[in-house]
């Protein structure tokens, strides 16, 4: 208790140092309202959720349609501003300890997410565990699966993740990249584009 203690206060002193007394203040005030908007939603949904402390900031949401969907978060997990999370059916989404997620995120879950511990989403990132059943061959109107994301991994700004998508561990995801199927751990992933200019005709 005395080291987390001693980091807190160290760790308060260089954000001093580095930003000045009012721009920390203003900062930890910030993340304060952070956390009680995640204890509300906590609280809103004290049969779906499990966490112990996460930081929501402004704008951001957790809609839970089903009473058999879960969200699981870590400690220290931290959301920033206009994130979407929606879980329905029977959805599972597992955000495990020190992840962090950037402006403008959506995700959406009806079957098994999993974001492993100290991974980093860039902002408007979507990670989806189903399309949509356009062909309608089936009676369900989706096509269901699952994300399975490692630890440590950094996905880049404006990345889609589609479902049947396992990441590894220590993988890097270039900004605009579309992921669907296995990506091997200690690997960086790009979505290569060539530019394409053409004529358009009356």
């Amino acid at each position: 208790m005395v080291n987390v203690i001693n980091k807190i206060v160290k760790t308060i002193v260089a954000e001093f140092r580095a930003r000045g007394l009012y721009f920390t203040i203003i900062m930890y005030f910030s993340y304060l309202i952070g956390v009680i908007r995640g204890l509300f939603y906590k609280i809103l949904y004290f049969k779906n959720i499990k966490a112990t402390v996460f930081i929501l900031q402004a704008n951001s949401k957790i809609e839970i349609f089903n009473r058999r969907a879960k969200i699981h978060i870590g400690e220290f997990v931290f959301i920033r501003k206009n994130a979407s999370f929606r879980i329905d059916f029977e959805g599972e989404l597992f955000i495990e300890e020190k992840v962090f997620i950037n402006d403008n995120c959506n995700i959406n879950c009806v079957k098994r997410i999993v974001i492993g511990r100290k991974t980093k989403i860039g902002p408007n990132v979507c990670i989806n565990d189903h399309d949509h059943n356009y062909k309608n061959s089936e009676d369900s109107h989706l096509l269901i699966g699952e994300v399975l994301i490692g630890k440590n991994v950094w996905i880049g700004s404006n990345v889609v993740i589609l479902k049947n998508t396992i990441i590894g561990d220590n993988v890097v995801i270039a900004a605009g990249s579309v992921v669907k199927g296995n990506v091997p751990a200690n690997t960086l992933f790009i979505n290569k584009r060539e530019i394409e200019v053409k004529h358009i005709t009356a």
